[in-house]
């Protein structure tokens, strides 16, 4: 469930908050085009506020396993 903004509506410009891992750490690993702050590939992040709530439920549910993966030294699945 996404959480209140500072003017207390779960909206945005009067659209409903999209759920997002981002964690303002935005740097892309160069060999696994991830993003080593929230692990989602740079066409996941592009295409993100276009994905239904089933695809980003999807990518957010394998998010923890790539970052062990990421962190691990492991090579990153093609998730292109």
């Amino acid at each position: 469930m996404a959480s209140a903004n500072s003017t207390g509506s779960d909206t945005i410009a009067g659209l409903p908050r999209i759920q997002s891992p981002c964690v303002s750490v935005c740097l892309v690993d160069p060999a696994t085009r991830q993003c080593t702050g929230c692990y989602r590939t740079l066409k996941e992040i592009a295409r993100w506020s276009r994905f239904t709530a089933e695809e980003r439920a999807g990518v957010m549910n394998e998010l923890p396993a790539r970052k062990v993966q990421f962190t691990e030294g492991a090579s990153a699945p093609d998730v292109s």
